[in-house]
């Protein structure tokens, strides 16, 4: 098998032979060695972006504010709703509760139901890093309006707090939305504090399961931008709203339809 070069030393640190290959990711990779240990710098790195993760999944989220924000920039009726975990605490210990809309929201979305019909809702949910949604959900709002077909309705903005994927099919289904787009706080990793997913499900209602929903990961400046984000997120819509279905049996052909499409040079 092939053996990388040896490493060069620059005083007590040895450097990672494939240390060139650090400009192409984010990820923690060529390190270095002192000895048999990792260098103090890179020990105190690891240690900040875990504590980062950490406080991400703690962090609340300013939904005043947030609200704030989209009813100024996009001019829509918002509407703030709470899982049946009353506090953090228990939305991290209990997942069930996260799913499950409470009994105050229930009514308040019943009596919001809005008499045009909905084409898709777009729900923004704190999920597990309410940083995600404070740094990127209302410029990725921005892109999905901007994008949207003319003729789609796409109602109201729906806050979530507290607040995992599901709910999303309990809201979509009290509105009567055809189609629910849920804006969420990924789980935070230690390259990335603020990475937001997108979950797509058509005819959301509860008793969804994961299967029947698509999802575009890793939404954000470093990962997939909103404008790229938005355009894959309005394909599957489209695609699910032909096809009658989202989930598994919907395959993300997307980037095949943009090559496709991309202008030749012959």
């Amino acid at each position: 098998m092939h053996q990388p070069p040896a490493a060069p030393s620059t005083g007590i640190v040895s450097e990672d032979p494939w240390s060139q290959l650090k400009s192409f990711t984010q990820a923690r990779i060529a390190l270095g060695r002192v000895g048999s240990s990792l260098p103090t710098q890179e020990v105190l790195d690891f240690s900040l972006s875990h504590a980062l993760a950490r406080d991400a999944v703690h962090l609340g989220l300013d939904t005043q504010a947030l609200m704030a924000q989209i009813q100024a920039t996009l001019s829509v009726d918002v509407h703030q709703v709470h899982s049946k975990a009353p506090d953090r605490a228990s939305y991290l210990l209990r997942p069930d509760w996260g799913r499950q809309l409470s009994e105050d929201s229930g009514l308040h979305l019943k009596a919001a139901k809005p008499k045009q019909a909905i084409d898709l809702l777009l729900v923004v949910a704190d999920g597990l890093s309410s940083l995600a949604i404070k740094n990127h959900a209302l410029p990725l709002l921005q892109e999905i309006h901007a994008q949207a077909p003319a003729e789609w309705h796409l109602g109201p903005v729906v806050i979530a707090s507290q607040a995992r994927v599901a709910l999303a099919d309990e809201v979509g289904e009290m509105l009567g939305a055809n189609m629910v787009a849920m804006l969420i706080g990924e789980r935070p990793g230690l390259s990335s504090p603020d990475s937001l997913g997108i979950y797509l499900t058509h005819q959301p209602r509860r008793g969804r399961s994961d299967a029947d929903r698509n999802c575009i990961s890793n939404v954000r400046p470093d990962g997939l931008g909103y404008a790229a984000a938005a355009k894959k997120l309005l394909w599957l819509a489209k695609e699910a709203n032909r096809l009658k279905l989202s989930g598994v049996a919907l395959k993300d052909e997307s980037d095949v339809v943009m090559i496709q499409d991309a202008p030749s040079d012959q």
